[in-house]
C-alpha cells in the first residue's frame, strides 16, 4: 500500500487550504485514515482521522476543531483534509496515515509527508 499526500505548500494566516491523499495497492478495505502532523522539534500528532467502513466516523484534534473538515471516497481511495483560517500554529509537515485490510490482514501505513507552511 502507499499513501501519497498532496495540497501542502504557503499560505497566508486565515486562509485555506486542502490537502489530499491517495491510496493505492492491494486494498481489500479502509478501516481508517487520516492525518498526522509533526511541527519542527515536536512529537507528530494526531489531527483528525476517519472510519472507511461504518458511518464515517470522524476525531479531531482539539486545536483544529471547526476549522478543519476531513473526508474520504472510498470508491477512489481517497481522503481529504479542508483546513479553513490557517493559524501560524498549523505550520508543520501532515502525513497521511492509514489501517488498510489486505489479503495477508491488517497493516498501517504512512505517507512520506507534506509540508505546510503559514506565514502572517
Amino acid at each position: 500500500v502507499q499513501l501519497v499526500e498532496s495540497g501542502g505548500g504557503l499560505v497566508q494566516a486565515g486562509g485555506p487550504l486542502r490537502l489530499s491523499c491517495a491510496a493505492s495497492g492491494s486494498i481489500v478495505s479502509i478501516h481508517a485514515i487520516g492525518w498526522y502532523r509533526q511541527p519542527p522539534g515536536k512529537q507528530r500528532q494526531l489531527v483528525a482521522t476517519i472510519t472507511g467502513i461504518g458511518y464515517g466516523s470522524t476525531t479531531y484534534a482539539d486545536s483544529v476543531k471547526d476549522r478543519f473538515t476531513i473526508s474520504i471516497d472510498n470508491a477512489k481511495k481517497m481522503v481529504y483534509l479542508q483546513m479553513n483560517n490557517l493559524k501560524l500554529e498549523d505550520t508543520s509537515v501532515y502525513y497521511c496515515n492509514g489501517l488498510f485490510r489486505i489479503s495477508r490482514g491488517n497493516f498501517e501505513y504512512w505517507g512520506q509527508g507534506t509540508q505546510v507552511t503559514v506565514s502572517p
